[in-house]
C-alpha cells in the first residue's frame, strides 16, 4: 500500500466559505508531475480519465461492464486509487471498479505520474452568505439511461460544514450495434451515497466521510463470449482525516479508514460470493528545521480480509518512510525511502525499500525543470496467489522504476494565459506477472516470467482568455508511448503491450458567456494491438452545449445537452467488447 498525499490542497478562500483541505498520511515526496481534470456532469469516471493521455482506461461493457484505468504502460493492479486523499483498495483482483464511485460528487481528478496513482476529490461547499446551499440535478438520455442526483450543504457554524447526497444510475445499455443487434445484458440498476463533514480547529483541520454503493447489474461478456451472468456489488466506506500544526515547525496528519465490500456473482457455471474487509491507520510527523529545510516520518498499518465461497485470506500492510525536502526561491528538492512490508497468516511474507526523489529548478520566470525517480514495488494479489486451479503461492512481487524529465512552462499577458508542457518517462518493469499455459493448454496459471519496458512523450500546449463576460480556452494534449514487452522467449517478444496506444491526442475547447457554455472533446487512438494481432484505430468528438438562467436569491436554474461520439465511430477499447455508437444525454439542475 502506498498512500500519496499532496498535502495542503486548500480550498480557495471565499467570503463565507470554509476552508478545507484534503488531508492524507504524506511521505514527505511533493510531486512536481500531476495533472488535474475538473469532473463534468456529462462524463463518468471512465471519460474523465480519457482526457489524460498518460493513462489506459479499459472498458468491458460501458454501462454494466467493468472499468479499469492503468499508467504509463503498468496494469491496473499497480495504479493506485484514491478518494479524498485515502486509498481505495481491492485486495482480491487489485482492480477498483471506477463505475462504483460516485463521481458526481466530485469536483477533480489528479493524475500523479510518480506515485502512479489517481486522486479524487469531493468538491467542497460554498455558501454565498446563507447557510444552505445545494443542487438538485436529473440527466437522462440514450439507452434508456436515467441518472438523478441531489446535494444539500449544511453550514453549522463558522467552523463546521456537514454535506449529503444521493444519486441513482439506471441505464438499459441496450445500444445498437454494427450488425443491428443490440448489446445484451448491460443494465445496470445502482444508487450510491454519503456525507461529509469539515472542520477546521486550532492551526489546523479535519474531514470525516461516510459512503455507501448497491448496484445490480449484468455482466455483458465480450461478442464471441456473450454472457448471462448477473452481478451485484454493496460497497460501505468511513474515512476521517486530520492535520494539525502544534507549533510553527511542527505538524501532525493523520487518517483512519474501515470498508467493506460485497461482491456477487450469479452465473450459469455457479454463483460465488466475495468479502472484503479493510482497515487502515496513517499518520505522518513533519519537523521543520530550518526554514529552507524540513523531514518527516510516517508509519502506515492496513488490514485486509477476504472471505470468499472458494478461498479464505488476510494480510496486513506495514509501511513505513522518512523523508527530507529542500526549499529555495529556484530549487526543491524532496528525497525519501520507504519501507514496506506484506504478512499473510499462514507465514508468507514480503519487504521492499524504495527511494524517491523529485526535482523542480526554476530556470526563469515562468519555466521550471523538473524530474522524478522512484521504485514501486506490488505484491501479487490474492486472486493471483490463491484462486483455486488458478493461484501460484510461489509468484514474486513486481518491481518497477519509474522516470520523468521535463519542462513546465506557463505565462500571462493581461487576458491571455499561455502554458505548454513537454515530457519524457522511461519505466521499468521486472517480474511481470503474466497469465500462459501450463502444461495442459487449457489450464492458465500466472507466472513471473514478465518484463516491461515502456517510454515516450506527453505535450501540452494551451491557452486561456478570459475578459468581462467572456471566458475561453483551448488545449492539444499528445501522447507517445512504446510499452515493450520485453519477457524472454514471449512470443509477443518487443511488441506493444495489450491495448496501450502509441498515439494518443486529446483536443479540448470551451467558451463563455453570460450563463452559455459550449465545449467540445476530441479523442484520438492509434497502434493499439493485443494478444491477436493489431487493433483498429479509433476516434470520438463530444459536444456539449448549456445555459445558466439567474432565479434571484442565489438561485440558479441549468440546462445542458451532450452528443457523445458524435461522428458514430464504432470500436473496441477491449476487443469484442463495442463501445457506444452516437448517443445524447441531456440534463437539468437547480442550485440554491
Amino acid at each position: 500500500m502506498f498512500l500519496s498525499l499532496l498535502a495542503g490542497l486548500l480550498a480557495a478562500p471565499a467570503v463565507d466559505t470554509l476552508q478545507a483541505v484534503t488531508i492524507v498520511a504524506d511521505r514527505g515526496v511533493v510531486v512536481s508531475r500531476t495533472d488535474t481534470v475538473l469532473v463534468s456532469s456529462t462524463l463518468d469516471a471512465a471519460g474523465t480519465l480519457m482526457l489524460v493521455p498518460g493513462l489506459y482506461v479499459g472498458d468491458y461493457g460501458y454501462a454494466a461492464g467493468l472499468k479499469s484505468v492503468s499508467l504509463r504502460g503498468f496494469g491496473s493492479a499497480h495504479t493506485a486509487i484514491y478518494v479524498d486523499g485515502v486509498r481505495v483498495g481491492n485486495v482480491q483482483s487489485g482492480q477498483n471498479d471506477l463505475g462504483m464511485l460516485g463521481i458526481e460528487n466530485f469536483g477533480s481528478a489528479v493524475v500523479d505520474y510518480a506515485q502512479n496513482s489517481i486522486s479524487f476529490n469531493t468538491a467542497r461547499p460554498v455558501f454565498a452568505g446563507r447557510p444552505v446551499a445545494g443542487r438538485i440535478r436529473l440527466n437522462a438520455g440514450s439507452f434508456g439511461t436515467w441518472q438523478p442526483y441531489g446535494r444539500v450543504d449544511f453550514r453549522l457554524s463558522d467552523k463546521v460544514s456537514l454535506s449529503a447526497n444521493l444519486a441513482g444510475n439506471v441505464s438499459e445499455g441496450d445500444y445498437p450495434l454494427e450488425d443491428g443487434s443490440k448489446r445484451a445484458n448491460n443494465d445496470i440498476k445502482q444508487i450510491r451515497g454519503g456525507a461529509d463533514a469539515w472542520g477546521l480547529v486550532d492551526r489546523g483541520d479535519w474531514h470525516a466521510k461516510l459512503y455507501f454503493n448497491k448496484a445490480g447489474r449484468g455482466t455483458p461478456g465480450s461478442l464471441s463470449w456473450p454472457s448471462t451472468d448477473r452481478q451485484n456489488d454493496r460497497n460501505y466506506l468511513a474515512q476521517g482525516t486530520l492535520r494539525k500544526q502544534f507549533t510553527d515547525d511542527y505538524e501532525l496528519r493523520a487518517s483512519v479508514k474501515g470498508s467493506y465490500d460485497d461482491l456477487s456473482y450469479k452465473s450459469e457455471w455457479g454463483d460465488s460470493d466475495y468479502k472484503q474487509t479493510e482497515f487502515q491507520v496513517n499518520t505522518a510527523q513533519k519537523y521543520r528545521l530550518q526554514p529552507w529545510w524540513s523531514v518527516s516520518l510516517a508509519a502506515d498499518l492496513q488490514w485486509d480480509g477476504l472471505k470468499g465461497s472458494v478461498y479464505e485470506e488476510s494480510r496486513t500492510g506495514v509501511v513505513i518512510a522518512a523523508a527530507t525536502a529542500f526549499r529555495t526561491d529556484r530549487f526543491k528538492a524532496d528525497l525519501a525511502l520507504e519501507y514496506g512490508g506484506v504478512f499473510e497468516k499462514d507465514g508468507g511474507s514480503w519487504n521492499s525499500f524504495s527511494p524517491s526523489a523529485d526535482l523542480r529548478l526554476t530556470l526563469t520566470e515562468g519555466l521550471d525543470l523538473v524530474a522524478f525517480a522512484r521504485r514501486a514495488y506490488r505484491v501479487p494479489t490474492f486472486n493471483e496467489l490463491y484462486y483455486p486451479g488458478y493461484g501460484n503461492t510461489e509468484l514474486k512481487p513486481e518491481d518497477a522504476w519509474l522516470t520523468d524529465l521535463g519542462l513546465d512552462w506557463m505565462r500571462s499577458f493581461g487576458s491571455w494565459t499561455l502554458k505548454a508542457r513537454a515530457d519524457g518517462f522511461h519505466n521499468h518493469l521486472t517480474n511481470k506477472i503474466i497469465s500462459a499455459p501450463s502444461e495442459d493448454p487449457m489450464v492458465w496459471l500466472p507466472y513471473n516470467v514478465g518484463k516491461v519496458k515502456a517510454y515516450g512523450a506527453d505535450l501540452l500546449a494551451g491557452v486561456e482568455y478570459a475578459f468581462d463576460d467572456w471566458k475561453a480556452g483551448f488545449s492539444a494534449r499528445y501522447g507517445w508511448q512504446k510499452a515493450l514487452d520485453k519477457t524472454p522467449d514471449s512470443y509477443t517478444f518487443d511488441q506493444q503491450i495489450p491495448y496501450v496506444a502509441r498515439h494518443t491526442l486529446v483536443l479540448t475547447a470551451d467558451a463563455g458567456w453570460k450563463g452559455w457554455a459550449l465545449g467540445a472533446i476530441f479523442n484520438l487512438r492509434k497502434g493499439r494491438r493485443d494478444g491477436t494481432g493489431e487493433m483498429p484505430d479509433w476516434n470520438t468528438l463530444d459536444l456539449t452545449v448549456g445555459k445558466e438562467f439567474s432565479l434571484g436569491d442565489g438561485m440558479t436554474l441549468g440546462l445542458k445537452a451532450a452528443a457523445r461520439n458524435l461522428l458514430d465511430c464504432r470500436y473496441d477499447i477491449i476487443r469484442d467488447y463495442p463501445m457506444p455508437g452516437r448517443s445524447f444525454l441531456g440534463g437539468i439542475e437547480f442550485r440554491f
